[in-house]
This record gives structure tokens, sequence and C-alpha cells, in this order.
């Protein structure tokens, strides 16, 4: 890493480089900031955008980028800020990593930062008539501002892009979305196969798609601004309504990343609980995904298959914490109660019992005649464009982007286990659905071992840190925490500023969702295919609308 800050130095003078923290910050003006970042990416081999914050400083806004290296794993991040909260402008890096784009354009969303050269500069989540940038300090949140509107919002047919000129000048260019020739269809978002509030806008040529405009929002809940006004315990549950079926995984990260700030040494029983509760969610998941993308296609007794499973992993939950979904069981420091007496012999008869079905599952619809053909070079996503747009989890393996964070960056006891990260090269979605089959037999292999190290642990280990606050404070700071979700890595971005009051709050909390970057390749995966395919492609992406409208 060393090597790496005394090459930024050198390829930008200008920058300020602190390597004090867990992962080295590069502060650089904006004026600097699209050069540097191109030399990071082609000649650092930064090729991999993990994730863009906005920030508001009160003195400036700005945002931090995460930046990874995919040969070596190390990271970096680099904040750019701007002092003109009037009109606050920053360039674009959309042109270097195609995940920029949607992130940016949350960025400009909540915040109003325009991006310098960015191709699409729309609200996202937010309709088009609203006032204001609710993730700025000084929001005015008055009903009287944003009254409950009745009417319909109308569509975005025009966009436009701000454009730097020779002479240094910023000019705003019109834009539009489609074409007035163009045929446009509307899917959702009350379509059953958008599996949820999600609407997409569809140009057609005949039967072939030709783009894909994702409109997004529809649940959208501000759990990063109602973040900002709770104490650090009260915001874990908001992570187990954003992808439901990764409840226990993103709750556990933001755990560690509160846990981290704080220095505080979770108990290896407690450790050993969070791995294999984070593991059945993935089970589950996966099985869901399953059930779903089946039906999707017509195979109905497929998707009951999939949820007979699934009942013996919500048994587990239910016997252990109380509830089937929303279980709020990992908790800072650990997990809110010891486990039952029968718990291992659940797991294991619920490993046992999943291994053995998942025969019939391949026997019932994997060598399927007509499942072949709809998902057998479907929407191809390449490993350049898995890694591009930032597609990790199941789908950006399926291209052959290395991207398990249990291997890459392992957290929790997961160094100890032995498991394979399932990859595969076509990209298509066969490729996808073939992934989240062979990783549930390694979450059976992962939950055989971790229960056998539980059982050898006895009954004797804490299953929450002796020495919790009370109170939790954490000291001035920023922290980043990312972790292996059901479907891709799921990232939490915490900021302190110290304050020393008891009732202590974030002063920024932002949660990196793995589904906001999967929307983010509908329009490319879908291009040049049949309008019926954009149905199986996006049911193999295996998004949960609640994670992209957080």
């Amino acid at each position: 890493m060393a090597d790496i800050l005394e090459k930024i130095a050198q390829l930008c003078p200008q920058a300020q480089v602190d390597n004090t923290g867990e992962i080295a910050l590069v502060t650089v003006d904006d004026a600097q900031w699209h050069e540097l970042a191109r030399a990071l990416k082609q000649q650092l081999h930064y090729d991999y955008l993990t994730a863009v914050v906005g920030m508001d400083w009160k003195d400036s806004l700005g945002c931090m980028y995460y930046l990874t290296n995919t040969d070596t794993q190390e990271m970096l991040h680099v904040k750019v800020a701007t002092t003109d909260r009037q009109h606050p402008m920053l360039h674009s890096v959309s042109d270097l990593w195609a995940v920029a784009n949607y992130q940016e354009r949350e960025v400009y969303d909540f915040f109003g930062i325009v991006f310098i050269g960015h191709p699409d500069m729309r609200r996202f989540f937010l309709r088009n008539d609203w006032v204001g940038y609710p993730l700025r300090k000084d929001y005015d949140a008055s009903p009287e501002l944003n009254p409950l509107r009745l009417d319909d919002e109308q569509n975005e047919d025009y966009t436009c892009s701000w454009v730097e000129q020779p002479d240094g000048k910023v000019k705003k260019v019109d834009g539009k979305v489609f074409e007035d020739d163009e045929y446009v269809i509307n899917i959702g978002p009350q379509h059953p196969s958008t599996h949820g509030v999600m609407r997409y806008r569809a140009s057609l040529e005949g039967e072939i798609i030709k783009k894909v405009d994702v409109v997004s929002g529809y649940i959208h809940r501000g759990i990063e601004k109602m973040c900002e006004s709770l104490m650090y315990p009260q915001t874990l549950l908001y992570t187990e309504r954003m992808d439901y079926m990764a409840a226990h995984i993103n709750r556990h990260c933001l755990c560690l990343c509160i846990e981290k700030a704080l220095g505080l040494e979770v108990p290896r029983r407690a450790e050993l609980i969070r791995l294999i509760m984070d593991e059945l969610m993935r089970l589950s998941s996966h099985l869901l995904s399953y059930g779903c993308l089946t039906m999707d296609q017509g195979a109905t007794t497929a998707f009951f298959y999939g949820f007979r499973e699934r009942e013996l992993i919500y048994d587990i939950f239910d016997r252990t914490c109380g509830a089937r979904m929303s279980m709020s069981y990992i908790t800072i420091g650990g997990v809110v109660a010891d486990v039952h007496t029968d718990f291992l012999k659940d797991v294991r008869n619920a490993c046992d019992v999943i291994e053995k079905n998942l025969k019939e599952y391949h026997k019932l619809f994997t060598g399927n005649v007509i499942a072949v053909g709809r998902m057998t070079g479907v929407g191809v996503l390449s490993h350049d464009d898995a890694i591009n747009y930032a597609i990790t989890g199941p789908t950006g393996r399926a291209s052959g982007h290395h991207c398990d964070v249990r291997k890459t960056h392992p957290y929790s006891l997961y160094g100890e286990m032995e498991f394979d990260e399932v990859l595969r090269q076509g990209g298509d979605s066969m490729d996808r659905y073939m992934v989240r089959m062979l990783e549930m037999e390694q979450s059976i292999k992962i939950l055989r071992q971790a229960c056998d190290k539980l059982e050898a642990e006895g009954a004797q280990g804490e299953f929450i840190a002796p020495k919790v606050p009370k109170m939790i404070k954490l000291p001035a700071g920023h922290w980043y925490q990312q972790v292996e979700a059901s479907r891709g890595a799921f990232g939490v971005y915490l900021e302190s500023d110290g304050d020393p009051k008891p009732f202590q709050k974030p002063y920024r909390l932002h949660f990196q969702s793995p589904c906001f970057n999967l929307i983010g390749v509908v329009d490319l995966t879908c291009k040049d295919n049949m309008i019926a395919d954009l149905i199986t492609i996006t049911a193999s992406l295996d998004y949960v609308i609640p994670d992209i409208d957080r």
C-alpha cells in the first residue's frame, strides 16, 4: 500500500494522503479528481468502484469514493468536495466506472450535487417535482414544502447533462430519454414478475428490446435520513427491512461496523452463532430465488418445493429468537440470546434435508428443455461488465468475477471455514441460476463445520460481549464494513462527529446495497433480447426492491 500511495503522490502532487486509518484516504480537489480517477483505474488497476457515498460536512458537500483493486483486493477511498452549497458541482466518473451512473444520480437526488459530464442527470428515487435534497443537514422537512401529492407523476421523457466547455464553463445540454419514433411500453410497478414495485419503460423494435429505462423509488422510506435521528442500537432494525432475505447478514454488517469503531471484541461463541444464522439466511434466500425464477417460467411445482424447505429454516429462526422474518437477533456485541438446546440438531437436520432435495430440484427444473432454452445464452453479462458495473454476489460470480467478500476480505470466522467460491464464466441466466444452486451446497458445508465448532465450544461461552456500553458513543471518524449478503457485497459507511452528548446519533449512515447495482445492468443484459426474456433475465438477477429503495 505504501508503494501505491507513493505513486498517487507522483500522479497528483496536490492530493493529500492519509494512511493512518484502516483504509488509506486520498483527498483531492475536484479540478484534479477526474484525471486522478483515470490514473487509479488504468494505471493502478483500481477497476472496481465499491461505493459512492454522498456527504454533507456542513462547510462543504461531496463524496467518498471507495475503490478496490480486483487483483490484490486492496482498497482505498477518495474524498472529493465543493464548498459551493448553492450550485454544487463535481466531475462525474461514470465514463470510467459504469456503476457510477446510478450511484451519482442517487447523490444528486439527495444532496443536489450536479455531476459534470454525467449523461443522465435526473432524480432517481424521488418525484421530479420534489422540493429540496433530503440528506442535506439544512434540509427543510416541512410538510407544506412537499405535501402528499395525489396526482400522477409525469413520465420523465426529457433529461439533461452538464458539459464542460473548452473555456472551463459548464453548459446544460438537454436530451431525451426516448426518441419520438420509439415504441415504448410500460412494465410494472404492479407487474407480478418485477418482484415488487419496480417499473421499466422498454423501447421495442418488434419483440426485441432496444432500451430499458428503470423507474424506481415507489417504496423509498428514507432509511438513511431516519438513522440520523436515532441512537446506534435503534438503527439496527432498518438493516433487516432492506433485503429481508438477508436480514441477519445485513444486521451483522452494521454491528461489525459499530464494533470496529468501538474497538469491541465479540465472543467466539457469539460469532459462531452469527455465522450460522447468516448461512441459514443465505440458504433461505437462494431457495426463494429458485422458487421465483422457476415460477416466472411456468414451473409452479418447483416454486412450492423451494418454499417447503425454507420452512425448516424459518422454524429454526422462530425457535431461536421468536420471529420468522424480521428477527432482530444479532446485536452490538453478539446476539440477544443464546441458542435453544436443539439448535445444532435442527440445523444439521435442515442441512441433510436440503442437500438431499437439491437433487430433486435439478431433476425437476435444471435439465428441463424449456428451462435450458429460455436461460442459456440469454441476458449475458461479461466479466469486464460485471466489474465495471460493480455486480457482485451470485450474479457477479456467474460472470467469473472473484468477488465473494467471505474470501476477498474475510470477516467474522469465515477465515476458519473451508469452502469454495463458486465461479462460472458464461454470465448468462443459466449460469446465474447454477451459481445459486451450487452455493447452497457450499453453505451446507459451512454450516456443518460451524456446528461442529460450536459443539466443541460447549455451552460455557458468552453469547454477548460482557462490556458492551449501555450508551453507544463513537469517537470522531469514519468506518466502512462490507459482508457477503445473499445478493452480493453489502456495505455500511458510518461517520461519527464524536458528539459528546450521551444520546449520540450517527452523523452519516449509508447502506451500499448490492441490488441497487443489479438494476444498473437491466438495460445492458436485456438489450437485443426478446421482451419475454426480460422476465427471465430480471428473475436471474434476483434483486429485492426494498434493498434498492432504501
